[in-house]
């Protein structure tokens, strides 16, 4: 019996049990379905984190004086990309990382059951 104190609750394991759930884990880690599901969400996350750097920190200051020769709703598009268009491209990423991430989740069947 394995006795584990997390604050004010104490969690009981059965040796048995226990191991058992060790090895589930250790064969997960050599198992290519997860190998190839964490690689294909690293790489949603990489792409993703790119487009938000190159239109925050590039657009909004790289190339703003390029960009502010561009109208966009009365706005110059460097100075609205500074202020306002990172932050609403930065939202859009939510969405399409949560649509993306919804895909993966089906294919590797270990989306949520409802």
């Amino acid at each position: 019996m394995i006795l584990l104190q997390n604050g004010d609750n104490l969690i009981i394991f059965e040796r048995d049990n226990f191991e058992r759930e060790k090895m589930d884990k250790s064969s997960q880690e050599s198992n290519p379905g997860v190998r190839a599901y964490w690689r294909k969400n690293l790489r949603y996350l990489a792409v993703l984190l790119c487009i938000w750097f190159i239109v925050s920190y590039g657009f909004g200051i790289l190339l703003v004086d390029e960009l502010d020769g561009i109208r966009f709703a009365g706005f110059k598009l460097g100075f609205w990309f500074a202020q306002q268009g990172s932050i609403y491209v930065f939202v859009i990423l939510i969405f399409v990382y949560v649509w993306l991430m919804n895909r993966l989740d089906k294919k590797y069947d270990v989306h949520e059951k409802r």
